[in-house]
């Protein structure tokens, strides 16, 4: 995984100037990454795990009764929040000059982009769509988290709209880069399979998974307080 040149000039016949397909693409300001994909794959890991951990000790001091299912739900929002906001969000703002950042969340985006090298490009929908996640499911995912905690009636509505708005732009996000594929050839994404399942599929299916059993869940718990209200007016109007 290290075998990519390490500066932003090629000679004719030699490597490319980068490391992303297709190879022809131009990345203007190119700069490679100064750190490993196995150091930066471990700082997000550890930087996810941290957010875990805060949001254990928040739920502690909020000193509410949560089920096991609602503490998941609860840190997966907490978990959604911090990336939608601020990993998603960091990209929306930063998109003209992806491909030349060095910070930690540059070379993080510059290390994934090896599987979507549209990140780099100012990708009209790559570019609109993480936008609206950073923007709008961020702050969300967060209310969503306190609601959870605080068993507010807004819980499942919330919960609803955020996880259809994370499979809706999951499924055009794989959607789209699908399309470009098999109608016009073009590969985005490295050679390697570690690139293609690894980060293009596993990382993306858990904004399709997760989400998926959030909102049958919501749905159903929604379906079952609307059907005890029309219950409870059927028999007052009996009476």
């Amino acid at each position: 995984m290290d075998t990519f040149p390490n500066n932003a000039t090629g000679s004719a016949g030699s490597l490319p100037a980068h490391p992303y397909f297709p190879l022809d693409v131009a990345l203007e300001g190119y700069a490679a990454n100064s750190m490993g994909a196995a150091t930066l794959v471990g700082i997000f890991a550890l930087l996810c795990c941290g957010v875990f951990a805060v949001t254990h000790l928040l739920m502690q001091q909020a000193q509410t009764t949560l089920g096991y299912g609602a503490k998941l739900a609860t840190m997966w929002f907490a978990l959604c929040g911090c990336i939608h906001l601020f990993f998603e969000g960091y990209f929306a703002v930063n998109h003209l000059d992806m491909a030349g950042q060095m910070d930690l969340f540059g070379q993080l985006w510059k290390e994934y982009s090896l599987s979507d090298s549209r990140y780099l490009t100012q990708d009209p929908f790559v570019v609109c769509m993480e936008a609206i996640t950073a923007f709008f499911w961020g702050p969300l995912s967060f209310v969503c988290a306190y609601c959870i905690v605080t068993n507010h009636p807004l819980r499942h509505p919330l919960q609803m709209i955020i996880s259809l708005g994370q499979i809706y732009g999951d499924i055009l996000y794989y959607a789209t880069c699908s399309f470009n594929s098999i109608v016009y050839q073009i590969a985005y994404c490295r050679p390697e399979g570690f690139y293609f399942w690894a980060y293009y599929v596993l990382c993306n299916a858990f904004w399709i998974v997760i989400p998926g059993v959030l909102l049958v869940q919501s749905v159903t718990a929604t379906s079952q307080a609307i059907a005890k209200v029309q219950a409870a007016e059927a028999t007052k109007k009996a009476l």
